[in-house]
C-alpha cells in the first residue's frame, strides 16, 4: 500500500485493515511523524548520553534549571476528566477481543488498554488491537471461544470501565509505516490511530480520548507528547485540553522529574502512576556497571517496603496531590489460581496487603492484571475511600525525599541466590517464547509476567556476571555457569510442557536470551532485536 504522499504501509492487509488505515488517518500519522520526529530522535540521543555519564560514574539529581518551576505553588493540572474522576480500580490487558470485552465487563473503573508490555507488536496484533477498541465503543464487538463454546458481550455502557489506551514508548518504531522512507514512531502510531477514530466516538459518549504515557525519562519526553496532543487536536477539530494522559513514573531518572512532567503536560494531565516493575528494571539498567553498591537482590526478595522504593512511591504521591493529580498504584503481579485454593489464598492475601499499603499511603486507586482481583482491589480503596472519588485532599505534607533516598540502592534487603538466578533464566526463557509466539503478557508460577518483569529477569543476570556477583551460597556468577544454568532449565520446560513444547520459538528464545544477558554490550530493551525477528 503506496502513494500516500511517502507514506508506505508494507504490513499485509488483513480482514478490514483498510477501515484503520484510511487515507486520513495515515495523513495525521504523516504529519504526527513529519514535526516530531527529528526532536524524538534527539531525545533518545539524550537517554544514551545520560547513560554514558552514569556509567562513568555520574549521578541523578533534582534538576537545578527547573527549580522554579518546582518552587512554585501556585499551579495546578486540569481538573480530573469525565470518566476519570474514580479510579480506585484500573485493569491491564492488551487489546485482543476478548480481553477488551472481559475488561470492560471487569467491574474495575478504568480498563488500560494496553499496545505496549502486555502486548507484543505483531503487525495483526497492532491494527486489530485498534479495531476492536472502535467496535468496542460502536457496541459492535462479540467473542466466541472456539474450545470452550463461551460467548462474551458487553454489558451496559454505565458499567464498563473507561478505556484509557498506553501506546509504545518513544523508543519502539513502527517498522509496517514508512514516512519519507523511515519507519515512523511506535508511540505517534498507536497513539493517531486511536484518536483518529476514537476521539469523537469516546466523546459522544461523555468520556474522551485518554492515554497512558509508558517509559518516559524527563519532561522534554513529556514536552513532546504535549506537543503531539495539540497538533492531533488540532488536526480534527477537538479543544485543546480534550486528550488526558497518565504518565508511568517507572524509570528512575523520571523519579527526579515527577513535577516538571506534570508541569509540561498540566492541561492534559491525568496524574502519575507507580509503575513498580518497570522502576525496578530501570535502576538495574541506568547502574549496570557500577559496582556493588547498585545491585539488588534477587527479582522476588525486592519488595515495595525497600527504602528506595518507599523513597520513590511516597514522593509521587506528595508530588501528585500537591499539584492536583491522580496518584495510581502499581501492579500486584500475582495472579489468582481456580484450580488450587491454597495458591489462590496465598495470591489473594499478598494482593490486599499491597493495596492496603498503597490506599493507606494516599493513592487513589491501583491496578490489577486479572478480572478476580478486580473486587478485592475495590474492597480494600473503598474501606479508606467511602464513597470519595479519590483522596487528592491528602497532601502528604509530612513526606521528605532526597536524592539520596531515592538512590539508596544498597539499603535493600534481600540475596541473590542459584534458586533465584535459576528462576531469573527459567521466567525469561516462558516469556520469550511465549512473546515471540504472539502474546505479551503470560501467567508464570502464578505470576503475571509481562515485558517488564522479563527485563529485570534479564537484566540482573547480566548485571550479576558483569559485577562478578557471588551467589549466597557463595558460587561466582559467570557467564559460563549462566550457560549451564540455561541448558538445565531449558531442559526442565520441555519435560514439563510435553507434547506442547514449541521447539523452534524455544530456540528462538534461547537464542535472543544469549543475545540480550550474555553478550558484552548491554542491550537497552530486549524487545527492540526482538522486534526484528517478526515479519
Amino acid at each position: 500500500m503506496a502513494g500516500l504522499d511517502g507514506i508506505e504501509v508494507t504490513g499485509p492487509l488483513g480482514d478490514r485493515y483498510e477501515e484503520i488505515l484510511t487515507p486520513e488517518a495515515l495523513g495525521l500519522l504523516a504529519s504526527l511523524q513529519r514535526e516530531l520526529g527529528a526532536r524524538r530522535r534527539e531525545l533518545l540521543g539524550a537517554r544514551a548520553d545520560r547513560q554514558r555519564a552514569l556509567s562513568e560514574g555520574g549521578t541523578l539529581d533534582f534538576l537545578p534549571e527547573t527549580a522554579d518551576v518546582r518552587a512554585d505553588d501556585a499551579w495546578r493540572v486540569a481538573d480530573p476528566a469525565p470518566g476519570l474522576e474514580d479510579r480506585r480500580v484500573e485493569i491491564t490487558g492488551p487489546t485482543d477481543r476478548k480481553m477488551t470485552i472481559n475488561a470492560l465487563n471487569s467491574g474495575a473503573k478504568v480498563w488500560l488498554a494496553d499496545f505496549e508490555d502486555a502486548n507484543t507488536p505483531l503487525w495483526t496484533n497492532m491494527i486489530e488491537g485498534q479495531l476492536n477498541l472502535r467496535d468496542a465503543l460502536d457496541r459492535s464487538i462479540d467473542f466466541t471461544d472456539d474450545k470452550s463454546g463461551k460467548s462474551y458481550a458487553l454489558k451496559d455502557d454505565a458499567e464498563l470501565a473507561t478505556i484509557v489506551v498506553r501506546p509504545r514508548g518513544w523508543h519502539l518504531d513502527e517498522k509496517h509505516l514508512l514516512v519519507d522512507g523511515e519507519p515512523m514512531s511506535g508511540s505517534l502510531f498507536d497513539f493517531g490511530l486511536y484518536f483518529f477514530h476514537c476521539a469523537r466516538r469516546q466523546l459522544a459518549k461523555g468520556k474522551g480520548p485518554y492515554y497512558y504515557l509508558p517509559k518516559m525519562e524527563s519532561h522534554l519526553e513529556a514536552r513532546l507528547w504535549n506537543d503531539a496532543f495539540n497538533i492531533a487536536q488540532d488536526a480534527l477539530g477537538v479543544p485543546r485540553g480534550t486528550i488526558r494522559a497518565t504518565v508511568l513514573i517507572e524509570t528512575i531518572p523520571a523519579a527526579f522529574e515527577m513535577e516538571e512532567i506534570l508541569y509540561e503536560l498540566r492541561d492534559h494531565s491525568a496524574g502519575l502512576n507507580a509503575g513498580r516493575w518497570d522502576y525496578l528494571f530501570s535502576v538495574i539498567k541506568k547502574f549496570r556497571d557500577r559496582g556493588a553498591d547498585f545491585v539488588l537482590p534477587e527479582r522476588n526478595a525486592i519488595t515495595m517496603t525497600a527504602p528506595f522504593m518507599r523513597a520513590y512511591t511516597e514522593l509521587l504521591v506528595r508530588t501528585c496531590h500537591k499539584r492536583g493529580a491522580h496518584a495510581i498504584g502499581g501492579m500486584a503481579a500475582f495472579i489468582p489460581s481456580r484450580r488450587d485454593e491454597r495458591v489462590n489464598k496465598m495470591a489473594l492475601e499478598k494482593v490486599r496487603a499491597d493495596k492496603a499499603r498503597e490506599s493507606g499511603d494516599g493513592f487513589d486507586g491501583s491496578w490489577v492484571a486479572h478480572p478476580d482481583l478486580v473486587p478485592v482491589c475495590r474492597e480494600v480503596f473503598d474501606g479508606v475511600l467511602g464513597d470519595r472519588p479519590n483522596q487528592r485532599e491528602r497532601l502528604r505534607e509530612d513526606v521528605r525525599v532526597t536524592a539520596a533516598d531515592l538512590l539508596d540502592i544498597k539499603a535493600t534487603p534481600g540475596e541473590i541466590t542459584e534458586a533465584g538466578l535459576r528462576n531469573n533464566i527459567d521466567v525469561a526463557l516462558r516469556y520469550l517464547a511465549t512473546w515471540l509466539d504472539g502474546a505479551g503478557a503470560v501467567a508464570i508460577h502464578n505470576l503475571m509476567e509481562d515485558a517488564a518483569t522479563a527485563e529485570i529477569s534479564r537484566s540482573q543476570v547480566w548485571q550479576w556476571i558483569r559485577n562478578g556477583v557471588s551467589t549466597a551460597e557463595g558460587r561466582k556468577i559467570t557467564r559460563e555457569w549462566v550457560e549451564e544454568l540455561l541448558d538445565e532449565e531449558l531442559a526442565k520446560i520441555k519435560d514439563e510442557l510435553g507434547q506442547a513444547y514449541n521447539e523452534p520459538r524455544y530456540d528462538q528464545a534461547v537464542t535472543l536470551f544469549k543475545e540480550v544477558t550474555l553478550a558484552d554490550e548491554y542491550s537497552e530493551f530486549l524487545t527492540i532485536p526482538a522486534y526484528q525477528s517478526f515479519p
